[in-house]
């Protein structure tokens, strides 16, 4: 058995830009945003894919249905929304200044950012903090983020022998991927909008192709 996977991050939105924590929380694509999606539309159109999925958050969603409208070489119109996709909940978090939380979380150790944090830490140990200092408990730890993002994956086994795919997520949910499965990944660098991470599924084996690529690099 083996799967090809396309994992895309959604386009930019406005709470990107404005540098505030958007787990499940949602926000329209800025018109970046939306050129992020035809973007990765038009360099996918060299991959003939037999499904898309996206996460039931309506950026990804919406990236999706540029991306597919940009690819001139799909039949496909409509993504398989998937929730198991979503990004990490940052609960009492969400919405709240990226850079006021990396210091609530990282300040005292000497992380004023989530890409220093990631990279110092690891992924999953910096959502275990940020769910620590939740104090409402709300947001996902490492455990609960990975029970839900493995149905995902058990999902894309699921799919017919050398199917082809693409899955448009969310940042900190790919890179923690990346940081599971792809040795030597450089944390201080976040998955840009409308990247590309290839990985290959197998029965016994998940390895990532590639990662956070605007294109799809020549072979």
């Amino acid at each position: 058995m083996a799967i090809t996977v396309y994992f895309v991050r959604h386009g930019q939105t406005y709470l990107n830009r404005y540098n505030r924590m958007q787990g499940w929380s949602d926000a329209p694509l800025t018109e970046k945003g939306i050129e992020d999606a035809k973007r990765v539309g038009r360099a996918l159109s060299k991959v003939k894919f037999d499904y898309i999925f996206s996460s039931d958050l309506s950026r990804a969603v919406n990236t999706a249905r540029l991306l597919l409208a940009a690819d001139p070489n799909t039949d496909l119109k409509e993504p398989i929304q998937e929730p198991a996709f979503r990004e990490i909940f940052f609960g009492f978090f969400e919405g709240a200044n990226g850079g006021a939380v990396a210091d609530i979380v990282g300040g005292k150790y000497g992380y004023h950012t989530f890409s220093q944090m990631a990279a110092g830490w690891g992924t999953d140990e910096l959502k275990d903090r940020i769910a620590k200092a939740d104090q409402y408990g709300d947001a996902e730890d490492a455990e609960r983020f990975w029970q839900r993002m493995d149905k995902g994956f058990d999902r894309l086994r699921s799919l017919p022998d050398n199917s082809v795919a693409v899955v448009v997520s969310h940042g900190a949910a790919i890179r923690s991927i990346a940081d599971r499965y792809l040795e030597g990944v450089d944390q201080n660098v976040s998955p840009r909008n409308g990247s590309i991470m290839k990985m290959t599924l197998t029965d016994t084996d998940t390895h990532v192709d590639f990662y956070n690529q605007l294109h799809i690099p020549d072979k």
